[in-house]
């Protein structure tokens, strides 16, 4: 088994600063942006998040089995790095343009920078998370490497948090539709820069058997036979349903709940910054502890800390930040271990059934987290829609409540789903090891270029 440097692996984690710059401000700041600044309503908002990212969620498993059949010098994921970086930076832009138009112009030009935004960050974003699954054939090796991933992944999160709503202002200069052109653009800029050095950075170990023949049929149905994916998938959709909600909500609940505006970001980001402290021991706890253990325990406490969201009044700006810092500390383990588990469940299905899909199986997951963003989103602007939310206006009694729901008890129950979920996945540390070394000497025995 071919070791990880630290420096690839530090590497490989500048695209997950890329890619976390562009999912976290479509968490937390594209749905303010377009109900305050361009626009939009609440209403119209929902329903174009719900049509775009359910569609666009369908594009992953294509771009899944794309990849998969995809040969090149540079192997088969990393080239659409290369290929599609300066593409993603300049829809980075457009995505938080607002154009001189009528009311009509401006929903079709979000639905359509909205559209493209989506469809190109499927087609870099599937082909670089499928990295984790080729960059090694150690099991361990790779939660490290999805830990260090997502270390860079909150480290993103803390800049958009603590840097948007600042630079918005300042070089905006009072006018908030140019300051958001110009903040996406040093962000766009500075995601390029991050995917191209990912790009050389990284190299891929593990790949099919030589004698693997695509079959696109056998490998769908690989996928949807293999239980342990079955149930990371569903795991994956709720924690993605739970996260959308209580990012998209953020703005709103101290914008409007809590009447602090100023300290929106600051909140976002000490919790950011407790996040990536909650990942830091995670490939030690997942060694002492095993992985699918360690993550019941994090979700159960992901749980309380939400449902404890729901007590928090208007002035507890003290208790928002310690319940938010015990939130952020329980979810930390969660993401890495996701990724790591699915690149087992990779290692599984070929075990199993002697065929190897990492980009599908990677992408289908991926489908299952924009789905579930997608209905997050959904839910929020619904409900600011049905709770009477009136944009720069002092909320009605009704609205604050839809708002302080969707902070806590909303995400609370499908974070729950999860939890049980969880005791139904079969795959023991133990077990993923035995396969492990099982395909390591198929591998010797079948001359299989990993």
């Amino acid at each position: 088994m071919s070791k990880v440097s630290l420096k690839e692996k530090l590497g490989f984690s500048l695209g997950e600063y890329s890619s976390s710059m562009v999912w976290q401000t479509l968490m937390y700041f594209l749905p303010i942006f377009y109900t305050d600044t361009f626009g939009l309503t609440a209403a119209s908002s929902a329903l174009m998040f719900g049509l775009v990212r359910i569609f666009d969620a369908f594009t992953d498993p294509a771009m899944g089995m794309i990849t998969d059949r995809t040969e090149t010098r540079w192997g088969k994921f990393r080239p659409y790095i290369l290929w599609l970086s300066v593409p993603y930076g300049i829809f980075m832009v457009m995505l938080f343009t607002t154009p001189d138009l009528d009311a009509a112009g401006k929903l079709i030009y979000a639905y359509v920078t909205y559209s493209l935004m989506m469809l190109i960050y499927t087609a870099i974003s599937i082909p670089y998370n499928s990295l984790i699954g080729v960059i090694s054939s150690n099991p361990m090796t790779r939660t490290s490497v999805a830990s260090y991933k997502f270390i860079f992944a909150y480290a993103a999160g803390i800049s958009v948090q603590l840097l948007i709503i600042p630079l918005v202002k300042r070089l905006g200069e009072g006018n908030s539709a140019s300051g958001y052109q110009i903040t996406m653009a040093f962000f766009a800029i500075l995601a390029v820069i991050c995917f191209l050095v990912s790009f050389f950075a990284v190299k891929e170990r593990v790949r099919p058997s030589v004698h693997q023949k695509t079959n696109v049929k056998k490998d769908l149905k690989d996928l949807v036979t293999n239980r342990p994916w079955v149930i990371l998938f569903f795991v994956s959709l709720t924690t993605l349903v739970y996260i959308a909600i209580r990012s998209s909500a953020t703005a709103y609940y101290f914008k409007y709940y809590m009447g602090r505006e100023s300290q929106m970001g600051i909140f976002m980001a000490v919790g950011t910054i407790c996040l990536l402290l909650g990942v830091l021991p995670t490939k030690w706890l997942s060694e002492k502890f095993g992985k699918r253990r360690l993550y019941i325990v994090s979700t159960a406490f992901v749980v309380a800390t939400l449902v404890a969201f729901f007590f928090v009044q208007p002035g507890d700006v003290v208790l928002a930040y310690v319940i938010n810092i015990l939130f952020s500390l329980a979810s930390g383990p969660a993401m890495p271990l996701l990724w790591s588990m699915l690149s087992d469940t990779a290692d599984y299905s070929e075990w199993k059934n002697h065929r190897r899909a990492t980009g599908l199986a990677f992408s289908a997951l991926t489908f299952s987290q924009k789905s579930g963003f997608a209905l997050g989103g959904i839910v929020v602007m619904s409900m600011l829609s049905v709770f009477g939310f009136v944009a720069n206006s002092e909320q009605a009694d009704l609205s604050l409540s839809g708002i302080r729901l969707a902070m806590s008890l909303v995400p609370s129950f499908m974070a729950f789903v999860g939890f049980v979920l969880l005791f139904f996945y079969p795959l023991s540390d133990v077990k993923v090891n035995e396969i492990s070394l099982e395909l390591e000497k198929r591998k010797k025995e079948n001359g299989s270029n990993y």
